[in-house]
C-alpha cells in the first residue's frame, strides 16, 4: 500500500478518495480523512487545509480527485462504475 501511495496512486482505503479501476468521468471527490490517510502513507506532513479543496491526480488511472471536508458534497457525490 505504501509503494503504491508513493508512486501517486490512490488506491481504496477505509475513507472515500481512492479506486480500483478507471472512472468513466475522469473525476470523483474525495474526503480529507483519505488525503491525511495517503500522505500518512507517503510520509509526508499532514498538514491540510481543512477550509480549502485539494486537487490531486491519480498517477495510475489518471483520475482527478478533489478532496473536500465538505461531508455534503460527499454524500451527494455519485458511486461510479468503471
Amino acid at each position: 500500500m505504501r509503494e503504491e501511495a508513493l508512486r501517486g496512486e490512490f488506491r481504496p482505503l477505509a475513507w472515500k478518495g481512492g479506486a480500483d479501476k478507471p472512472l468513466k468521468a475522469g473525476k470523483c471527490v474525495g474526503s480529507l480523512h483519505y488525503l491525511a490517510t495517503w500522505q500518512g502513507l507517503r510520509g509526508e506532513n499532514l498538514d491540510i487545509d481543512t477550509d480549502a479543496s485539494v486537487i490531486l491526480t491519480c498517477t495510475r488511472f489518471q483520475t482527478q480527485v478533489t478532496f473536500k471536508s465538505d461531508v455534503q458534497a460527499l454524500a451527494l457525490a455519485p458511486i461510479e462504475e468503471g
